[in-house]
């Protein structure tokens, strides 16, 4: 299933940049012939508001440096408090020092106005991408049954005996199977760090020259000879 119609929201204290904004979007989606609903907020708390009363957006351009309630404050709720982590965030802000901050909520992308046209276009491949990604799903069998997972709740497969995991982000399934054939059906999201694991690199909150934390608080292993590869992996393309 792909959807050709994309729910983006503009939250800027600028009127000029939703303006700017709200045109380079609707440039964009002519020249890719797919449908934009764009929706425009001036403060974090009335965006808030809209998404707390369960409306859906896919993706969001939001400036940091809102007057009350900031970009990062608005981030972290939409993040922590409605545990949304299907929203694309792209951050906006005037000036480039705040990687640290950002990386907790998870952005796609931090643009530094002035913002221009090639910057939307770019952003929204990556975040077009990554939405159609997650849409795909994992089908398995269990027992008489024929089970499908979308791909971008997965957090991690792991393998114990002749039985794999998946863990996702409100469940844990089980089914007979070998780690290295479910690897041949996966995209280049997910990352083998170890015999035992591959990881959703979209859920990897941090990682060191050994383990991963995911998201989740989960610790993994990466083993040895899985390394190097990893740690290319991480630091390469999204």
């Amino acid at each position: 299933m792909r959807h050709d119609m994309y729910n983006i929201g503009i939250c800027d204290d600028g009127e000029n940049i939703c303006t700017s904004i709200e045109d380079m979007l609707l440039q964009y989606a002519k020249r890719k012939d797919i449908q934009v609903e764009t929706n425009v907020w001036y403060t974090g708390e009335g965006l808030r508001d809209y998404l707390a009363a369960g409306n859906h957006l896919d993706i969001l351009f939001l400036d940091i440096e809102l007057f009350k309630m900031t970009g990062i404050e608005v981030g972290s709720y939409i993040r922590n408090v409605l545990d949304n982590m299907g929203l694309q965030i792209i951050y906006i802000s005037g000036k480039a020092s705040y990687a640290l901050q950002l990386f907790k909520t998870q952005p796609l992308d931090f643009l530094v106005k002035p913002i221009f046209q090639e910057h939307v276009n770019s952003v929204m491949e990556t975040a077009i991408k990554v939405i159609r990604r997650k849409e795909e799903r994992f089908e398995f069998r269990q027992g008489k049954g024929h089970y499908y997972v979308p791909m971008g709740d997965i957090v991690y497969f792991g393998s114990e005996g002749r039985k794999v995991k998946i863990i996702t982000l409100n469940e844990t399934y089980e089914f007979y199977g070998r780690l290295k054939e479910v690897a041949k059906l996966l995209s280049d999201d997910f990352i083998a760090i170890h015999k035992s694991y591959i990881v959703n690199r979209e859920y990897v909150f941090r990682y060191t020259y050994e383990i991963v934390e995911m998201i989740d608080g989960t610790i993994l292993t990466i083993s040895l000879p899985n390394r190097k590869l990893v740690r290319d992996k991480l630091l390469g393309e999204k």
